[in-house]
């Protein structure tokens, strides 16, 4: 399965495939001067398996959150200026978000812009941070303080690579899943969410057999043409459509910083946050309460904390710095993305109404 997007100048192509791709046939629809593989130590070994018999650099990051800052992207470009790489060169990230950011950003900055591919290896990173340009570090405790827009050119989502991953990853990428589902009507059809439901299974523990894995190509094929073409519509977030790809997440961003960076896995802090928009939706009259009660009712199902406050949210004055530092304030509005009767859409608050806020994370 195959997408071909166009974000802005950028033209980027989606390989959804069972198996994962080798250096050389990436290089074959390149074809730059030099590549770099980026990995983190859960995928250096699988970054190994994808360079084959490929002379190439690779740079090693440690793994998580915490190492998602500026300093990872400062020895990511001390290795690719070591290896020589030009301007006509690429850099290829194996791994999952975090990989995936790290290096699309530092691709970004070196020498103005060099090749980027991405061989994605979490779910995580096929339904939200491989695809659509977004690219970014942590910085000051505040989740993706600073980053860039930067496709890349390739997107390989390997299937096979899911069956790998530990049943935490998979928590945390089926959360995103769920939210860009939710921008499309299909996601409250019956049959969504009995295939949602069919991945119960990989959240319990262990490893993913291969009729899980199999189940989810399906989602994450819908999933990429849903995200693709909000982010082609909108590429830069300079409109408002892709915007709603933010759906729940100005909640579950500061839950994430207030409880530590790195302590929840980000799709546990956005499946939370789904279902404190759809509260704060539901309060404005904006969310259908039919909508609202599916939502919560497929999270609990799959064992997603969905109460207020979260259990992780001890630290009230970090919830509100936090949110009150979120990028997508403006004009000093606080922007909520909440279900709609169709789809999705961008809510603003004043600071006067910060009290329905805290209500909602149920810090009152």
């Amino acid at each position: 399965m195959t997408h071909d997007f166009t974000f802005g100048r950028y033209k980027s192509s989606v390989h959804i495939e069972k198996d994962i791709p080798e250096l050389a046939s990436i290089l074959a629809a390149m074809k730059p001067d030099r590549v770099i593989l980026v990995c983190d130590t859960n995928t250096a070994e699988l970054a190994e398996g994808v360079k084959g018999g490929v002379d190439a650099a690779v740079c090693v990051l440690p793994a998580g959150e915490s190492a998602k800052t500026w300093q990872s992207v400062e020895k990511i470009l001390r290795a690719a200026g070591e290896a020589g790489l030009g301007r006509d060169g690429a850099l290829v990230a194996v791994g999952g978000g975090v990989v995936s950011d790290l290096s699309a950003f530092a691709a970004s900055v070196y020498k103005r812009g060099a090749g980027l591919v991405i061989v994605t290896t979490t779910l995580l990173g096929m339904v939200d941070a491989a695809l659509g340009g977004k690219t970014g570090f942590d910085m000051f405790g505040i989740k993706n303080f600073a980053g860039t827009f930067y496709p890349a050119r390739h997107v390989y989502m390997p299937l096979a690579a899911l069956g790998t991953l530990p049943s935490r990853e998979w928590r945390s990428g089926l959360a995103e899943l769920i939210k860009t589902l939710m921008l499309d009507d299909s996601f409250y059809a019956e049959e969504t969410r009995r295939q949602l439901l069919a991945l119960k299974g990989a959240l319990t523990g262990g490893s993913a057999p291969p009729p899980i894995t199999e189940a989810a190509a399906t989602l994450i094929d819908r999933s990429a043409a849903v995200k693709g073409r909000i982010a082609q519509n909108d590429p830069e977030e300079r409109g408002g459509e892709r915007m709603l790809l933010n759906l729940g997440h100005t909640f579950a961003h500061a839950l994430e910083s207030a409880a530590g960076l790195g302590r929840l896995s980000h799709g546990e802090a956005v499946a939370w946050g789904l279902s404190r928009a759809c509260a704060l939706g539901e309060e404005l009259g904006v969310t259908p309460p039919e909508r609202a009660e599916a939502v919560r009712a497929v999270l609990e199902e799959l064992g997603y904390e969905t109460g207020a406050p979260h259990p992780a949210l001890a630290d009230r004055e970090a919830f509100m710095r936090a949110l009150k530092d979120d990028k997508k304030k403006m004009e000093g509005l606080f922007r909520f993305v909440v279900p709609s009767q169709s789809g999705a859409c961008l809510v603003t608050i004043d600071s006067d109404s910060l009290g329905l806020i805290e209500e909602t994370a149920g810090l009152e």
